[in-house]
């Protein structure tokens, strides 16, 4: 164990002590304990494909000028977090002699994401791990973007954010 991952050769799990901890803790009830579970779950971001787009409507929550209340969509995307949470993949260290996958996606609606992969051998069976994932929303300025503009961001972003694999 180190920092709430658990290392073990070529993988980097979340630690299940501390995901079962947080995942027993009500509904937040005000946005300090919002804030809480959100830097939470933010700490394990490279688990959880697409976190910026699940949690944009919780964040929006916790401004200044909004009033803290539930609604069913915050609620359900609480739940996916709780659910992404305790279904995350084990992240798989990179081979630079192997080939790696990269998916993007400009779709994740009000946001970028993206996918690192790579091809390895289970059992035999050719499959492909998780590296990680990684995702953002659109400032105020991107969020006017044309589609073909925000289609050009992402690899863009993608590719700064991830150039250390490459």
């Amino acid at each position: 164990m180190a920092l709430g991952h658990k290392v073990s050769g070529l993988s980097l799990a979340m630690d299940q002590n501390k995901v079962a901890a947080v995942l027993q803790k009500p509904l937040p009830r005000n946005i300090k304990e919002m804030q809480s579970f959100l830097g939470f779950s933010s700490y394990y971001r490279n688990h959880i494909k697409d976190l910026a787009h699940i949690t944009s409507g919780l964040y929006k929550l916790c401004s200044k000028d909004i009033v803290f209340e539930i609604n069913n969509e915050r609620r359900d995307a609480y739940e996916r977090i709780k659910h992404e949470l305790t279904n995350a993949p084990v992240l798989i260290l990179p081979e630079f002699e192997l080939p790696l996958k990269f998916y993007i996606d400009a779709a994740c609606s009000p946001g970028l994401g993206a996918a690192l992969h790579k091809r390895q051998i289970v059992d035999g069976e050719p499959r492909e791990g998780v590296i990680c994932y990684i995702s953002r929303q659109l400032n105020d300025s991107e969020a006017r973007y044309e589609e073909a503009q925000t289609e050009c961001l992402c690899p863009v972003w993608d590719l700064e954010k991830l150039h250390h694999y490459i």
